[in-house]
């Protein structure tokens, strides 16, 4: 077997075919985009190259054939908040081969302590969690865009290498067209008739406004989780930019508490429905594909993250930003399910608001960490 960093133009392709070789037989499976993994690599279009660096590499059979990769990466601002300075890897894809995984693992463990890190989290994403992040171990289900998929063999291999368990990722989903319990909406309502508590939907026209009062709500309602790194304004900016060709602005609700922003919830069409017949590949056919399946529409939904400031975190706003979602959603007579993802398991307080909308469990994937 050899191992290649990826450099060239030719190992950059490579580097993506990889994934579609591997899961040609998986009719679950979604390609991610070429472009969107491309990205993530690119300090052009990924502003944590900033203040971190990444590398990649291809793991080849004896006949030169790919049969592996994987990358590592250190963010500067989070590798020195633990007991050990600690890195990254992820987008790791492997054959059915212990050896196979263990000499990819060994190699991002290898650049890792070269770089001074004494651990590695995976698999992760360079970037924010929404993205690329987490083991899938239950639900092995078609993934919503972003959302990593995985066989289920791998879990022995992350295992098996030394990774411990840093915590659970847990997805939910939610019948759309099923009604919110009588207290919950009695609540919600309540809540909605306060004087002072307005509720408006993002407005692409607005972005500076929403961006500003999104960092506002998110920087404060987060702080307190272990290793938080508050959001800057280029990182929300990038996000929103990224978001802009499946965004629908009446997915993406904000509750305000005298003017002052107080809480979120950033929902988007589920884009793995629009992308699915791509393999990947954003060309003019596959442009053309993806303006069809959103103009047809899609039937799934996904959460990409809710916040609320600390101090309205018992005022049942998010109750309201699910009312005013379904105000909106039912008469459209297109959505079948939301996908509430995904909530950490020491994140009791919006297990709780998934258990309170009836949502039901959909997956389970893991953040490990491996010391060296």
């Amino acid at each position: 077997m050899k191992i290649t960093e990826v450099k060239s133009k030719a190992d950059k392709k490579t580097f993506l075919d990889v994934a579609r070789i591997l899961y040609k037989n998986d009719s679950n499976w979604v390609c991610p985009l070429d472009n969107d993994i491309n990205a993530v690599f690119d300090p052009a279009k990924n502003n944590f190259h900033q203040h971190g660096k990444a590398t990649r590499w291809i793991l080849s059979d004896d006949a030169g054939q790919p049969i592996g990769r994987i990358a590592a990466f250190i963010n500067e601002k989070k590798a020195f908040n633990y007991e050990q300075p600690t890195g990254g890897c992820g987008f790791f894809e492997c054959i059915n081969d212990k050896n196979a995984a263990f000499l990819l693992f060994d190699t991002a463990k290898d650049w890792l302590r070269m770089n001074g890190m004494q651990a590695m989290d995976g698999p992760i994403n360079f970037g924010e969690n929404d993205n690329f992040w987490g083991l899938l171990v239950e639900g092995f289900t078609p993934p919503s865009y972003g959302m990593n998929y995985n066989p289920p063999y791998y879990k022995a291999f992350f295992e098996d290498y030394g990774f411990k368990t840093q915590y659970e990722q847990i997805t939910n989903h939610l019948e759309v067209n099923k009604p919110f319990s009588e207290r919950f909406t009695k609540i919600a309502n309540w809540v909605m008739n306060k004087p002072g508590y307005t509720f408006e939907h993002f407005k692409t026209s607005e972005i500076d406004k929403f961006a500003s009062d999104f960092i506002e709500i998110y920087n404060d309602g987060w702080q307190d989780f272990e290793n938080f790194a508050p959001i800057n304004h280029a990182t929300i900016m990038e996000s929103f930019k990224q978001m802009k060709a499946i965004m629908d602005e009446k997915l993406i609700w904000f509750a305000y508490v005298d003017n002052e922003p107080a809480s979120f919830v950033v929902i988007l069409p589920d884009a793995n429905q629009m992308i699915k017949p791509l393999n990947g590949k954003l060309d003019l056919w596959g442009k053309l594909i993806f303006l069809y399946r959103k103009w047809k529409g899609v039937s799934r939904m996904r959460a990409i993250v809710m916040g609320t400031k600390q101090k309205f975190q018992k005022h049942g706003l998010e109750s309201c930003l699910f009312i005013k979602l379904k105000e909106y959603v039912l008469p459209l007579k297109q959505y079948d399910e939301l996908e509430l993802s995904w909530v950490g398991d020491f994140n009791e307080k919006m297990i709780s608001i998934h258990a309170a909308v009836g949502a039901t469990f959909g997956k389970k994937h893991l953040t490990m960490r491996y010391k060296f």
